[in-house]
């Protein structure tokens, strides 16, 4: 109870001291020192516990306990989430976007947390994921309860949401510019005047407290010894699309892989079993799958020779057997899609964002390894393309071809391939538009018709939610009350519309009274006549969990004032008022566009 009164004493304070604009900056500022510490204690736990798992192991024969580690730390996740969190926190950005599209940008307090620990438990024991993902859902969630805090609006809300995820990217990777662009192509929060001094102070906070804590330090190794020549060209093109495919196949076969896993949802037992087992068979035999790996694409980045880029098969079956270099490396293409989805599917927590970064990596050096090898056309360093297939494949993923070109040049200040990351970037981008429109992200929220979009007319539709507008101030009538009843039920209503129901509240009708106006007075006619006989069947009913796009549509075809609203089972909810919606659509447009 104190802690209430402090709070509003606090909030009463801000309101009349510290206008909206400053708070906004001060929250933003608040939002990116917290992030870029979440990020140092995930990326700190995850370490930890792999120095203390895999430090001592052999790099010239096979690991037993690759068999072992990746089940435990799915284990211990499982009964994290089951008995402390007690709540979904799987997938980070799309329940970032979900908070977004219908929730009023609202996260949960234990978001702030609870994530970094199951992802740094799941990772560190091997879960073949990325802390990404569990960082930007934590980094959102502290932007959307210090905006609760201080009692924000809905659209600064959604505001400091987007900080908190822009602060998490640019503090995990260390790159500013990529978490601002990140926010605007993935989130979709539209870039204003009013926003991108907010999300820039974010950005810069967290990646300059991240080097405080962790040093100035590349997350990946990469010195350009190649620069970009223009006969290169038609090779980064057909890098671009490679990755496109590579892309869409991990898209694909993630959805897939969840959907099987989903229909275990019944039996986590035997769903952590399958996924476990199917996830440490595959890091046995690939080791280069345990955690982020970006180890093994740091391996690719820095290797000049053969020999250097056969270290990324220590520790399997494979090594010693150097002619199996291009083998193991599109194995590993082909098997990630797999362990990812394992591991989320049986209970682990991660991101799909590194997996996206090392699916990419590996599959820029298959392809520019086979084009060496087998002298398609002009030489093309191995390096550089690892390095552009990493943008290429998160490009046709997450559909950002903005966030894959700033990310890796400032990844590896890598600028001056800035123009071959562009032209792979797009071709991904176009290639991978032609069969998917949305990102791996974005496609469970969009089937849904739930995602938020930088359309305006559709981003409004996706933020007013059926609660916002039915109404409940509605006279119920039965179907057997005398026209002389009617009347007087008439009098005491205060709109047009009277729905018609039974003894269970099931919706038979509805009363217009400018359809009976002609008789109303007739008193005569008061005992021939009874509500069952003046009804009409509504022009249309509208489904509580009908999208708002499907109610403004069923008022335009129907040109109704009003439109009941009914469940499945078809009793009366309430019923829409044209004239409301209209006036709060307007309202909400006003606000989006405003600077």
């Amino acid at each position: 109870m104190e802690t209430s009164t402090m709070f509003e004493r606090l909030h009463s304070w801000r309101t009349a001291h510290v206008s909206t604009r400053q708070m906004t900056l001060i929250l933003s500022f608040t939002i990116g020192v917290l992030a870029s510490v979440a990020a140092f204690i995930l990326h700190s736990i995850i370490h930890e516990i792999q120095i203390l798992l895999t430090g001592s192991m052999r790099a010239n024969s096979s690991n037993w306990l690759f068999l072992i580690f990746p089940i435990v730390g799915i284990y211990l996740t499982y009964l994290f989430i089951k008995y402390v969190v007690r709540d979904n926190i799987s997938h980070g950005i799309t329940r970032v976007l979900y908070a977004i599209a219908t929730k009023q940008s609202h996260l949960r307090a234990h978001n702030c947390w609870s994530s970094v620990i199951a992802s740094g438990l799941t990772i560190g024991f091997g879960g073949s994921v990325g802390a990404e993902a569990p960082i930007v859902l934590t980094g959102s969630a502290i932007g959307s309860n210090l905006g609760q805090l201080f009692k924000m609006d809905n659209k600064t809300l959604m505001l400091l949401v987007g900080c908190g995820a822009a602060a998490a990217i640019a503090g995990i990777f260390k790159a500013p510019i990529a978490g601002l662009v990140f926010t605007l192509e993935v989130l979709m929060v539209d870039l204003t005047m009013a926003s991108l001094l907010p999300i820039l102070i974010s950005c810069v906070t967290a990646t300059v407290f991240s080097v405080i804590f962790m040093g100035n330090s590349s997350l990946f190794d990469f010195t350009l010894t190649n620069g970009w020549q223009l006969e290169r060209t038609p090779p980064c093109i057909l890098l671009g699309v490679f990755c496109a495919f590579v892309g869409l196949y991990f898209m694909r076969g993630m959805t897939s892989c969840e959907g099987m896993f989903a229909k275990m949802a019944k039996h986590p037992y035997l769903r952590l079993v399958c996924g476990g087992l199917m996830l440490s068979t595959l890091i046995f035999l690939f080791p280069s799958l345990y955690g982020e790996g970006y180890s093994a694409v740091n391996v690719l980045l820095s290797g000049k020779t053969i020999a250097d880029w056969n270290t990324i098969m220590n520790g399997s079956l494979f090594y010693g057997h150097d002619n199996l270099l291009l083998l193991y490396v599109g194995m590993v293409v082909l098997s990630k899609v797999f362990a990812t989805s394992a591991t989320n599917g049986s209970g682990g927590c991660g991101g799909t964002f590194a997996p996206s970064l090392f699916i990419g990596g590996f599959a820029g050096f298959f392809f520019s390894r086979l084009w060496n090898t087998y002298q398609v056309g002009t030489y093309i360093p191995e390096q550089n393309f690892t390095l552009m297939g990493m943008a290429g494949v998160m490009t046709a993923v997450m559909h950002a071809p903005l966030t894959g070109i700033f990310l890796i040049a400032e990844l590896t200040g890598g600028y001056g391939l800035l123009m071959p990351l562009m032209i792979v970037c797009i071709s991904a981008y176009l290639t991978t538009n032609i069969f998917e429109t949305h990102s791996i992200y974005a496609l469970r929220l969009a089937r849904e018709g739930r995602l938020i979009t930088h359309h305006t007319d559709r981003a409004v539709l996706t933020l007013m939610s059926m609660k916002s507008v039915i109404e409940k101030d509605y006279h119920p009538v039965k179907p057997d009350l005398p026209m002389g009843s009617l009347v007087h039920e008439i009098s005491r209503s205060n709109n047009n519309f009277l729905p018609v129901v039974d003894d269970a509240g099931t919706l038979l009708g509805i009363i217009d009274i400018t359809h009976i106006r002609h008789i109303i007075f007739r008193t005569e006619l008061y005992n021939r006549f009874t509500v069952r006989q003046l009804m009409q069947e509504p022009s249309a009913v509208l489904g509580e969990n009908d999208s708002m796009e499907e109610v403004m549509k069923k008022f335009e075809q129907t040109d109704a004032a009003q439109l009941p609203v009914a469940d499945v089972d078809g009793r009366l909810k309430g019923y829409i008022s044209r004239i409301h919606i209209y006036a709060m659509y307007r309202k909400m447009v006003s606000d989006l566009s405003a600077e």
